[in-house]
């Protein structure tokens, strides 16, 4: 059974008690959006995702899309959802108010996010690409192509996309075949195909605005010639309303192992007007700008599918009865014991409740760094800000969606044989969160970002962003009696990760396949340390409210077991993590190609 409730007391936690020291906060253009107005906020979109897109997160599964005679037809319900989704005002909560958005803290509208793919991921694919498509229009357009086509993007209207794989490039750009022609009116005329587009067609909007990578004519090889185009589905009439078609066309849609209720689509572009957004063979450039907005929200995907997971697992495993208590039996009412008394099924969900509530609060930490990099009046503040959020970005994609692809398999585990049947609806949330790790570059590229690019970018700056922090932490700690043990074991895997640091630094410069070789077990460990940082802060303001008496007990003790469970059962996963990467390549590239 899915089941879904938005975990807004958490949610209320990681925005407004636990990041308070971090420099990140008291921003100016934010002074209307007080707790009371964001607990609204946050209700409201509780309430939406619990009653409207929750009902359809099945059924859209089981019916999946259509593709017929060329039109592409979302599941039952789904129109019908984002017209009271735009009309409530849900997708322009983070945009710009100069475009007709509400301009949201993104520290707020991540926890919305969460909750709308924790409800129904599939749904979840069609304004958040049109967001995206937004934040790269906003950063690289010109003003004519901002105030023609951002009202009705930001509001809803129309949907965006975005347009990069092609059936013989995905990661490597430079390959793409896409062409762009010149017009004398200062317009292109686009030709080629592309494939695994999200929300290439769908009938929720009368029209689509896709953002297209394509080659000019004698533009340079490789990513150095690539630009970026605007081409929408129907080109706009006198009155900016859907007119003639453009050309854009989908040939077929995926059949894919989850997300079956978002169109993922092969599209063609015959000829099709566009415009240029940015400047000539700058495309990558501003396609990136889209692309690190997408994926820090993929990890926000992996983090709602885990929160679903996790609760639909705990409603079955207090629900099941099955044997008796190791210890005793627990329910004599019953005929067995629920199976939630059972140790190896607490380690299930514990595990997912300790990966959500670490996830929740990371994901805060860089939510409110995006907002400082952004609106802070302060130059250092802006800087420090980009510096984090271009280090954690990758981490948040990868680790977060890693560990949804986890916790969804445990919550099929939790409910055995049922949970490997259709009818129990957990089965769909391991198919769904699945692709989570592959798209907006997989969690392979993620990791070979962060310590390829982001690890040594500006002599160390990016990493000072973070260490700095988790050093200070720890020192001012110690010697706190009750946390003595959690700073410990927070000392031991942050020297881990330092010492991970400094022997990928080393190799890698020698043999840059050693810092291959060492990628994704360093991306595991910097998101072991940096969830640890959360728990470790998560309980030292918990341990004070307690100290000074709170009528929230409940969920103050609760914080601290949970962050008991995470330092002893899962953060010494970091010294097999360090293990693995001082090892270094040898073993992992011994085999010649045909040995395989």
């Amino acid at each position: 059974m899915q089941v879904y409730d938005a975990p807004l007391r958490d949610m209320r936690f990681v925005l407004n008690e636990l990041h308070n020291d971090d420099g990140f906060g008291d921003l100016p253009a934010f002074e209307e959006f007080t707790p009371d107005l964001t607990d609204a906020i946050l209700e409201e979109a509780s309430k939406f995702c619990r009653e409207v897109l929750l009902p359809l997160n099945r059924s859209g599964d089981e019916e999946g899309c259509t593709h017929e005679n060329g039109a592409v037809r979302t599941p039952k319900g789904f129109r019908e959802a984002y017209d009271q989704f735009t009309e409530a005002g849900w997708a322009a909560l983070a945009s710009d108010p100069e475009w007709g958005g509400q301009g949201l803290p993104e520290a707020v509208n991540k926890l919305v996010e969460e909750m709308i793919c924790s409800a129904n991921l599939s749904f979840s694919l069609y304004p958040g690409l049109t967001h995206g498509g937004t934040t790269a229009i906003e950063g690289h357009g010109s003003d004519e192509l901002k105030q023609k086509w951002l009202p009705k993007m930001v509001s809803g209207e129309w949907a965006g996309t975005m347009c990069l794989t092609e059936p013989h490039c995905g990661t490597d750009l430079g390959m793409l075949r896409t062409k762009a022609e010149p017009q004398e009116d200062g317009s292109f005329k686009i030709t080629g195909s592309k494939i695994f587009i999200s929300s290439g067609d769908h009938d929720l909007t009368p029209n689509i605005v896709h953002l297209v990578l394509a080659r000019m004519p004698d533009a340079p090889k490789g990513v150095k010639g690539i630009s970026l185009f605007l081409v929408p589905k129907f080109l706009p009439n006198a009155d900016f309303e859907p007119g003639d078609a453009n050309g854009v066309n989908c040939a077929a849609i995926e059949h894919k192992m989850g997300l079956k209720a978002s169109a993922t689509c092969q599209m063609n572009f015959d000829g099709s007007t566009g415009w240029l957004v940015g400047e000539p063979n700058k495309g990558m450039a501003a396609m990136f700008t889209m692309m690190n907005t997408e994926r820090v929200s993929v990890g926000i995907q992996g983090l709602g599918v885990g929160e679903a997971a996790y609760q639909s697992a705990v409603w079955y495993a207090k629900d099941r009865v099955q044997g008796r208590s190791l210890s005793g039996t627990k329910y004599p009412e019953k005929a067995a014991d629920p199976i939630i008394v059972h140790p190896d099924v607490r380690r299930m969900l514990m595990t997912m409740r300790a990966y959500n509530e670490g996830c929740r609060m990371l994901s805060a930490w860089v939510s409110r760094a995006l907002d400082a990099q952004k609106h802070s009046p302060d130059a250092d503040v802006r800087a420090k800000a980009e510096d984090f959020t271009a280090l954690m970005t990758p981490v948040v994609k990868a680790l977060f969606t890693d560990l949804a692809s986890e916790s969804a398999n445990l919550a099929v585990q939790v409910y055995g044989g049922h949970g490997y049947i259709r009818e129990s609806g957990v089965e769909q949330y391991a198919r769904d969160a699945r692709i989570c790790q592959i798209y907006e570059g997989t969690n392979g590229i993620q990791a070979l970002d962060l310590v390829g690019r982001k690890m040594g970018a500006h002599f160390g700056r990016n990493l000072r962003s973070f260490f700095h922090p988790v050093s200070e932490f720890i020192e001012e700690s110690k010697g706190d009696g009750p946390m003595e043990k959690m700073i410990e074991g927070l000392e031991r895997a942050f020297g881990a990760l330092q010492l991970s640091t400094a022997t990928i630094a080393q190799k890698g410069l020698a043999d840059p396949e050693e810092a291959g070789a060492a990628a994704t077990d360093y991306l595991r460990l910097m998101g072991l340390v940096a969830m640890g940082y959360c728990f470790a802060k998560a309980t030292k303001v918990a341990g004070l409210q307690l100290f000074f008496g709170t009528e929230d007990k409940a969920f103050y003790e609760a914080k601290i077991k949970t962050a008991t469970f995470y330092f002893e059962r899962i953060l010494p996963q970091a010294t097999a993590s360090f293990l693995a990467i001082k090892s270094g390549k040898k073993s992992m590239m011994a085999l010649a190609d045909d040995e395989f």
